[in-house]
């Protein structure tokens, strides 16, 4: 790189491409015009979002999918507040992401000035690293370390603002050496200890979740858990860190958790937890272990320091990234005979029916035969997507994801991710076929986004999934004040008909046996397509109907 003067915009374009941004997603503003400027002549597509809320979340999702920092920008004020939503999900799933926001000039500060807001108070307790460039010369400095803070330990959201006439301050400074990941590795002697550890289980399981994967990793794993014959449980929303169908596959630890899983955790001798937190979803609300001492002996694997012992007390602590443990973890040997030989196929036994099962729900519109068609039709290597809501369920509890790189979906449980994180999926992977799963609540939170997956050409699918009602909340309003319904019917478009007014290829379908033909016409079109499945509102659940629901809370 030359060191001929430069505006701050072209600096930050320049640091962009040398640490290999590969796309940038915003909503422009005024207050950083120069950046935009700049991006003019610079390699780095930008996709063009219709509220920075979806632009962070699909920044969050080229994250999720590829372990680099998303990039957004926005512009101040009110344009942050909406990105905070996508900042949210990457602080609690733990994803790489840098959010740039415009900022009033230097010399306005403290007046209150036109969408003036304090950004290290805003996003002080929910981003990794917040800060505000205040010299042209300083850019590069800031970019980098951006990279490493989003990147480096647990990863998560980094936010800079970005002062308007510093943009367009001039400076003439190198750039440094593009940003690398900084790798944690485990000790030898930790190593050992966990080889005996696994010697002597007699009924260990692990537990996979988190960040810092990696495609080498979840298959190093796989022989690991061969070796040992461990059984293996994916946290909530990680489905896709182990085959599904792997013989050694137990389930996922998240919302609706098969009770037999449920018992084998509790039951176990060992948890080797790697790369996650446990949190209050696949604890089971921090029920499954006790804290902060555990009944079972807890070998804790994280990238992190401060989150071993935050919450458990482990009997082992690994400081180690996910990639980094499973390429160490391929060292250990087992003794000549395991004392809990047999449990991997037990709880992959326990795996396959508790997810073969296909209950019958009220309608003509049978999700299970959905998902019966598109696990027979799709790909390994599709990527599906989800927000929030019980429709999610069918497709945590029903699809077989068979590989890495094939999910994302928030564990934090943000309604309207699904879209947005479809449109980057698709862009990131391009021939890869991508599908959102969106119920008709969630879908409205970002329904624009449908906008810039059409004007991207950016040919995912939809699923809508329309019960006329904010299903869950409807769900727990039952459990808790049985027939006193409030705040959750919804009066619905006809999001087909709105669907092919943005000029996507779009269907109603209201019976099972119309969907797969209908899926069949979407991905032919080539275009972005949107199935609108209308549901029985007694169908909220895959096991109970809103009555019975009813029924039994009335009942006690």
């Amino acid at each position: 790189m030359n060191n001929l003067p430069k505006t701050g915009g072209q600096l930050l374009v320049e640091a962009l491409e040398l640490h290999g941004a590969e796309r940038v997603f915003c909503v422009p503003g005024e207050s950083y015009l120069a950046v935009l400027d700049a991006l003019y002549d610079a390699d780095i597509p930008v996709t063009v979002c219709r509220q920075e809320g979806g632009a962070a979340m699909m920044a969050d999702t080229y994250g999720k999918l590829t372990g680099k920092p998303g990039i957004c920008m926005v512009t101040r004020g009110p344009g942050a507040t909406n990105a905070a939503a996508g900042v949210h999900v990457a602080a609690q799933d733990s994803t790489p992401m840098i959010l740039f926001i415009g900022q009033i000039e230097r010399g306005m500060r403290e007046r209150e000035a036109f969408q003036e807001v304090d950004y290290r108070q805003m996003f002080g307790g929910m981003a990794k690293w917040v800060a505000e460039i205040d010299h042209a010369d300083r850019v590069p400095e800031f970019i980098s370390r951006a990279y490493h803070v989003a990147t480096s330990g647990r990863p998560g959201p980094v936010v800079l603002a970005l002062p308007e006439d510093m943009l367009v301050e001039t400076a003439a400074v190198s750039q440094p050496e593009p940003w690398r990941q900084v790798e944690t590795h485990p000790g030898l002697t930790l190593m050992a200890d966990l080889q005996k550890r696994l010697w002597a289980a007699e009924r260990p399981i692990a537990i996979l979740g988190g960040s810092r994967w990696t495609a080498d990793a979840v298959a190093a794993f796989a022989r690991v858990a061969e070796r040992f014959d461990l059984p293996v449980a994916c946290s909530f929303r990680r489905q896709m860190l182990f085959d599904n169908l792997h013989p050694n596959y137990a389930g996922d630890v998240g919302i609706g958790i098969n009770p037999k899983l449920t018992e084998r955790i509790k039951a176990s001798d060992l948890v080797l937890l790697v790369g996650g937190r446990l949190s209050e979803m696949p604890s089971q609300s921090y029920s499954l272990l006790n804290i902060p001492e555990p009944d079972q002996a807890l070998v804790h694997v994280h990238p992190d320091a401060e989150e071993l012992g935050r919450v458990y007390r482990p009997t082992l602590a690994i400081h180690a990234s996910p990639a980094a443990f499973c390429r160490a973890a391929e060292g250990l040997q087992p003794p000549t005979e395991l004392k809990g030989a047999g449990g991997g196929a037990s709880a992959h036994e326990d795996y396959l029916a508790w997810s073969g099962a296909r209950p019958e729900t009220p309608g003509a519109l049978q999700m299970s035969g959905v998902m019966d068609w598109i696990e027979a039709n799709l790909p390994d290597d599709a990527i599906f997507t989800n927000g929030a809501g019980n429709y999610a369920t069918w497709l945590h509890r029903f699809h077989r994801f068979r590989g890495y790189g094939t999910q994302a979906a928030p564990t934090s449980g943000s309604m309207g991710y699904g879209l947005p994180a479809a449109v980057a999926a698709k862009l990131t992977f391009p021939d890869r076929p991508v599908v959102c799963f969106a119920g008709d609540g969630c879908l409205q939170m970002t329904m624009q986004e449908f906008g810039t997956a059409c004007q991207e050409g950016a040919a995912i699918i939809v699923l809508a999934i329309d019960n006329g009602m904010y299903g869950t909340i409807r769900m727990h309003q039952e459990r808790n004040y049985p027939r006193r319904p409030s705040a959750t019917k919804l009066v619905n478009p006809d999001f087909a008909a709105l669907a092919r007014s943005y000029g996507a290829h779009a269907e109603t379908v209201e019976k099972t046996e119309d969907f797969g033909p209908a899926f069949e016409r979407a991905q032919a079109s080539g275009k972005p397509a949107l199935l609108h499945l209308k549901l029985d509102p007694e169908a909220i659940t895959p096991a109970r109907s809103l009555s019975q629901i009813r029924a039994e809370a009335e009942a006690k």
